[in-house]
């Protein structure tokens, strides 16, 4: 009966070593995890603030103004060419 009580006492000592050891290998593997998502986010940041900052640059007014100029050949009427409608 006493060797019964050690080996059990053995074999749930290893277990729990086992257990442990997973524990800790998945805790590592999920900090990798982390890790690199955490890098993709700061990466992913940086490109909606340059996609950001390109957006604002199109759409600048002197940008469009410019292109309607030399693409379109427009330009600003003078004041003798515009008329005022009222109602």
């Amino acid at each position: 009966m006493k060797y019964r009580v050690q080996w059990l006492l053995l074999v749930l000592v290893v277990m729990s070593a086992v257990g442990v050891e997973y524990m800790a290998h998945q805790s590592r593997a999920m900090f990798g995890d982390l890790q690199r998502l955490l890098r993709e986010e700061e990466d992913l940041r940086a490109d909606w603030g340059r996609l950001h900052l390109e957006m604002s640059t199109w759409g600048a007014h002197a940008r469009i103004e410019k292109l309607a100029r030399d693409r379109l050949v427009m330009d600003v009427p003078g004041m003798e060419n515009i008329e005022v409608i009222s109602q």
